[in-house]
């Protein structure tokens, strides 16, 4: 497997409208632009153009463009593991004239779902947790060579050798740290014990996994093939627990996407117990983001694991 940095990058472009000349021809136009809903970070659209196909683009402001890039980064290197499908890119770019950034993609319409769906999405999210990950990192066992984004909020993943040592110095701490102005007294010291006692609650991995990072049910799509792809990663390389975690957070997947994935990647045992220590670090991130309507879920978890 080719290490992240030896695939080839999209281009970048001038303008939206570079992108489609140079990716379907010079006579190819843009015909229309809809507006499509989701998201609270980007203004995304589809485009139809001339010669009948679609495109779907994110834009944001130009001081914003490392989201596209790290949004690349990631795309690309789930796509180079293989085992689940991301959506074709296009081109990123930054308009002058327009005072904006952009990302193209292709624009999934999706057939009928298949059956099985869930049981494959199931099969192929562990089949991509049990490949190895050597050439995804350069240093460490887990992290990244690159720091990224969760959410609008920036996810610090400074390589370590140590699973529990880099969910709390490059999760739960910087947070944490984050998070101050929002806890008392009582939840600062009680986060200080929790992150001291952090050995006793979580476990090391069998392996290193590249992980999705924000894995919840509006980060996949129902692809062109009728089976789940993924978007909008916050990739890096960690326990598979976290991204089962995740998909929990905010209502469960389907029932046949968790049986699936044990039988293809079982889960270590205890799993059910640090589940909620996993989602502390979106929850924070939530709190530090949208503010204090999360702080009851953060606190519930941290005196419980304290």
């Amino acid at each position: 497997m080719a290490g992240i940095s030896e695939l080839k990058r999209i281009k970048e472009y001038v303008s939206i409208e570079a992108c489609v000349a140079s990716c379907f021809g010079p006579n190819t136009r843009i015909d229309r632009k809809r507006h499509v809903s989701g998201g609270d970070i980007n203004e995304s659209y589809c485009m139809d153009l001339s010669n009948g196909q679609k495109i779907f683009v994110k834009e944001n402001t130009i001081q914003n463009y490392g989201f596209f890039e790290a949004e690349e980064y990631g795309l690309r290197m789930i796509a180079s593991i293989g085992m689940i499908r991301t959506p074709r890119l296009l081109g990123r770019g930054i308009d002058r004239d327009t005072k904006s950034s952009f990302l193209i993609m292709e624009m999934v319409e999706s057939p009928a779902r298949k059956r099985d769906f869930w049981e494959i999405f199931g099969r192929e999210l562990a089949d991509m947790h049990r490949c190895d990950t050597e050439g995804l990192i350069s240093a460490g066992a887990f992290g990244l060579d690159v720091d990224n984004y969760i959410g609008a909020g920036r996810q610090i993943n400074t390589p370590k050798d140590s699973w529990i040592d880099f969910f709390r110095e490059c999760r739960l701490s910087v947070q944490l740290k984050r998070a101050e102005k929002y806890l008392d007294r009582n939840l600062l010291k009680l986060s200080e014990k929790l992150l001291e006692r952090l050995e006793d609650r979580l476990v090391e991995p069998e392996k290193p996994s590249l992980l999705h990072g924000d894995l919840w049910s509006g980060n996949y799509i129902e692809g062109t093939d009728g089976k789940a792809w993924l978007i909008d990663p916050a990739v890096y390389i960690g326990h598979p627990e976290a991204d089962l975690a995740m998909t929990e957070l905010f209502g469960r997947f389907h029932a046949d996407f968790y049986r699936a994935y044990e039988e293809e990647n079982p889960l270590q045992e205890g799993y059910q117990d640090r589940r909620d220590l996993y989602n502390l670090y979106h929850l924070l991130n939530h709190l530090n983001l949208f503010g204090v309507s999360y702080l009851p879920a953060v606190a519930t978890i941290i005196q419980r694991y304290a």
